[in-house]
């Protein structure tokens, strides 16, 4: 039954992503073009992250904030909408998760799910997947998601070793009628827009 529901949520990922992307097309083009036109560097963000066992891959957002900001100021950690380093539309962008659409073409070539465990920098929370704790290492058993379960349940309010602990629950868990659940809460999260940022770390 596990094996029917996994390929029945890489289906929907393959569909939805690609809907997801043709419908969506005309905001990416102004998303882009407000991009350009409040700040200078690129349109996308491109950072190294670990996916399913561990794997690492290039997780695509809109940029939102200067170029190098992870290398100027507070680094990993934004703790606040008040960072001088995210643009003017990037606090836009990050308050509506809007950032976040480029990742449905991580979705698409298999890279990501739309939903599972958010995937972490290379390093951090720990340096590498190699030194991640035994118990830590489940949640890298599936492909990462846009959203998770820990998004709509306690999103950056919480340390990352509290949200594996969740991580590990939806793994356990899973079955495609919660990765439904979890997609429909995450459109009422985003229109909260509660705990986007914490004090301890939010990944540029």
């Amino acid at each position: 039954m596990r094996e029917l529901n996994l390929f029945i949520k890489r289906i929907i990922d393959i569909l939805g992503s690609l809907i997801g992307m043709i419908i969506l097309l005309p905001l990416f083009v102004i998303i882009a073009i407000l991009i350009k036109l409040t700040s200078e560097g690129p349109v996308f963000f491109r950072q190294e992250r670990l996916g399913k066992d561990g794997k690492v891959f290039k997780i695509l957002k809109f940029r939102t904030m200067v170029v190098n900001a992870e290398k100027i100021g507070d680094g990993l950690k934004v703790k606040s909408e008040n960072d001088s380093r995210i643009t003017k539309i990037g606090r836009f962008l990050r308050a509506t998760s809007l950032d976040e659409l480029p990742q449905l073409w991580n979705v698409f070539i298999g890279q990501m799910s739309l939903v599972g465990p958010r995937p972490p920098a290379t390093y951090f929370p720990y340096d590498g997947y190699e030194n991640y704790p035994d118990w830590t290492k489940k949640r890298f058993l599936m492909r990462p998601g846009m959203t998770g379960l820990a998004q709509v349940t306690v999103r950056n309010s919480v340390s990352w070793d509290e949200r594996i602990i969740i991580d590990n629950k939806y793994i356990d868990s899973f079955n495609i009628w919660l990765d439904i659940k979890i997609l429909f809460f995450t459109i009422f999260k985003v229109i909260k827009t509660e705990n986007i940022y914490m004090e301890a770390d939010k990944n540029t």
